[in-house]
Formats: C-alpha cells, sequence, structure tokens
C-alpha cells in the first residue's frame, strides 16, 4: 500500500502535517495591554486598576455583586466551600464523572463526597439521580458542565430550593456560555471559573468566585485575608484576561457553530457518538472540550487509547476524558447513591477534542473527519502495531 494512504501512525503523511493549533492564540488587544502594563508599571502593584476592572466586568457580565479573584479554578471550589461553611460530618453531592480537584476540596474541608451517576446522552450530572443522594446532612450541589454538555439547571435549581441546599456551579470549562437562559454559573449561590493555562480565558493561572452572598463573601474574605492576599491573581494576570472577555461572546459564536458542524460530520459515524450538545432557546454549549463517547466495537476494536494516539499522529489534538471519580479513589473516601452504570461507561470511553481547533477555518474542521477515516480502515493493523485491541 503506498505511504501516502496509510495513517500517520503507520508511516504515512499526517493529515494536519502542522499539528494542532497552540493556545492561546495571537492576540494583539493581549499584546498590547501586556505592553501598556509594563510601560505604566501596573503589572507590579499588589492591588490595582486591573484586578478592579476585571472584577467589575465579571460581576456585570454573570449578575453578581461580589468577585473574588484567586489562584485557581480549584481554590475557588474549596473558597466556595469554606464560605457555605461546609465542614466535617456535611455532605456534597456532585456527579461521578467530574474533574478530579472538585472531589478533593470536598475532602480538603472535612466533607464527604456523595456520588451520583451521569446522563447517557452527555455524561453530565444526572439530575433525576440527585433526590435519592438528599439526606439531612447535604449542604450543596456541586455541578459541574462538562465537553459541551450541560446539567438541567432549572429542575436542579427547584430541587436544590425545595431542600434547603446550595449549589455551586463550576462553569470552568464553559465561561459566557448560556444555561437555559443564564450565563453559566448564574443559577448557584456561587460560580466558580478558571483562568488556567488552556482554558478558555487564559492567564497562565488564575480562577475566580462569584456570588451575590454577603455571608459567603465575607466568610472568603476573612480566610483569605493573612496580612495580604493568599492566594492572590497578579495584576498581569488580571490585565490579559479583560481583552480576553471582550471577544469571548465572538469566539464562543463560532466554537459553537464549529462543533455543531464536526457533529454534523460524525452523524454516521458509530465509533464515535457526540455529546449532546444543548439545543434549547437561551442556551449555547461552553465548548473548552468537546466529548465523544467511543464504542470500539465499531472501530475494529481499537482501544479508546490507541485510537486516540493514532487521531493525534494525524495532527488532531484529542486526548481521553477523565477517570472518574469512583474509579479513582479508595471506596472509603466518598459515599454513592445508587448505580454509577453510566459513570463506569464514561470512566472506560470519554474521549475529548481540544477547543483550538473549534476557531479554525471550515476547511480545518474537514480534517477531523479525514483523520478519522484513515485511522479506521486501518484500524485493525493498528491495534496489531500497538498492541492495544479490545
Amino acid at each position: 500500500m503506498p505511504a501516502e494512504d496509510l495513517p500517520a501512525i503507520l508511516g504515512g503523511q499526517p493529515t494536519r502535517p502542522e499539528g494542532p493549533p497552540g493556545w492561546p492564540p495571537d492576540d494583539r488587544a493581549v499584546v498590547e495591554v501586556l505592553h501598556q502594563a509594563a510601560t505604566d508599571g501596573s503589572w507590579g502593584h499588589y492591588h490595582g486598576p486591573h484586578s478592579t476592572a476585571l472584577a467589575e466586568q465579571l460581576a456585570a457580565i454573570h449578575g453578581f455583586e461580589h468577585v473574588l479573584l484567586c489562584a485557581s479554578g480549584t481554590v475557588a471550589v474549596e473558597l466556595a466551600l469554606r464560605g457555605l461553611k461546609i465542614g466535617t460530618g456535611d455532605e456534597v453531592i456532585l456527579a461521578a464523572y467530574d474533574f478530579r480537584g472538585n472531589m478533593q476540596d470536598v475532602l480538603c474541608v472535612g466533607a464527604t463526597p456523595v456520588l451520583v451517576d451521569v446522563r447517557p446522552d452527555n455524561w453530565n450530572m444526572d439530575v433525576d439521580r440527585v433526590q435519592e443522594a438528599l439526606t439531612d446532612s447535604t449542604r450543596a450541589l456541586l455541578v459541574s458542565h462538562l465537553h459541551g454538555g450541560q446539567v438541567d439547571m432549572p429542575a436542579l435549581r427547584k430541587l436544590a430550593d425545595q431542600n434547603g441546599v446550595a449549589i455551586i456551579e463550576d462553569a470552568c470549562q464553559v465561561p459566557g456560555s448560556l444555561v437555559a437562559g443564564r450565563v453559566a454559573g448564574g443559577w448557584g449561590e456561587a460560580a466558580v471559573l478558571s483562568f488556567g493555562g488552556s482554558k478558555l480565558l487564559s492567564a497562565g493561572r488564575g480562577g475566580a468566585l462569584l456570588t451575590s452572598d454577603e455571608s459567603i463573601a465575607q466568610r472568603v474574605r476573612t480566610y483569605t485575608q493573612r496580612g495580604n492576599e493568599a492566594y492572590p491573581l497578579s495584576e498581569l494576570q488580571a490585565a490579559l484576561l479583560r481583552p480576553q472577555l471582550d471577544s469571548l461572546p465572538k469566539r464562543n459564536q463560532r466554537r459553537a457553530a464549529a462543533a455543531k458542524q464536526v457533529v454534523e460530520s460524525l452523524a454516521d459515524y458509530p465509533a464515535l457518538v457526540p455529546f449532546a450538545l444543548p439545543g434549547e432557546p437561551g442556551s449555547q454549549p461552553g465548548l473548552y472540550k468537546l466529548g465523544l463517547q467511543f464504542h470500539p466495537d465499531h472501530c475494529g476494536g481499537l482501544t479508546r487509547n490507541a485510537f486516540a494516539q493514532a487521531i493525534r499522529a494525524e495532527g488532531i489534538a484529542i486526548d481521553p476524558g477523565f477517570r472518574s471519580l469512583h474509579k479513582s479513589h479508595s471506596r472509603r473516601r466518598f459515599t454513592t447513591a445508587g448505580d454509577l452504570v453510566e459513570a463506569d461507561r464514561a470512566d472506560s470511553n470519554v474521549l475529548v477534542m481540544h477547543h483550538p481547533v473549534l476557531l479554525e477555518p471550515d476547511e480545518t474542521l474537514g480534517q477531523i473527519r479525514t483523520a478519522i477515516d484513515r485511522v479506521t480502515a486501518h484500524a485493525e493493523a493498528i491495534g496489531r502495531e500497538l498492541g492495544f485491541v479490545c
């Protein structure tokens, strides 16, 4: 077989020889702000105009009264728990498929994580499973929107109100997206954002806690003020984030349109089933990563990891998703409510496509299906080469 017909992992030429697009992008507005902050010296301030302006901008976008900037989204989740006075003897409900830092934050404050199963169509929290997890010790619902999917927040908000528990809405993957008519984060007593290096809003590191509850904000300020801020976001980081917030709506629209195009291109490909994207009026997905359910029986028995390795060799950034929390932590560290059948499947079968490609031209999006077809056509040979077949 001619080398040009082979997938890259078997010696052929990659579909995308230049590799996946980088992140953060070359953004003139960010460069100008960086130069200005370096010129006027504001980058070196402990407390300066950029942090104040960023907090005001985030408050206006999300409709919260208080914004506390901090060192990461993970820190922000911990601060939200502490602001709600959650600790030993309390329970916090979260999805069994989620970022492990969220569960570790619950453990950090001394509370018990209670894991519930996820929906089969998008492997985000199944609100119908939350009711059976509620007990007299439940203090909060910690909910994430992951991989383009969304949780049914109106239903969860109603359930929380009926049972007197708080919601911490983790919007780290979905800044600026719309969830049932509200900006993501707007359904909770507290919202959390991340500004990590690969995130849609990037400052290399950083995060924010948003709330309109004065008591939460005051407790967090008391906890974090130790002569100075214990978990700060620097003035330079704040400066770099402000122009990104300005461009976020347009970029979110482009990513949503591109994700729809990718999903449509995979409609006849049973080995990869995209997460169900929100289509209701007033909803727009956040796409830090586009989630895909991998079915090895439709791909020559190739394992998920081998498939991802072969696609990456084609120049497309794709990786396995999170480990499910009940699979990656000791059983003594959490409790469960009901079975976790879908979370078991998610642990084995989630693939995520990284977001930078979703800002590329349409012809680049077409390369995704080309790469998938090349790998699928040679799945058995790839499995033999790598030794990874189910």
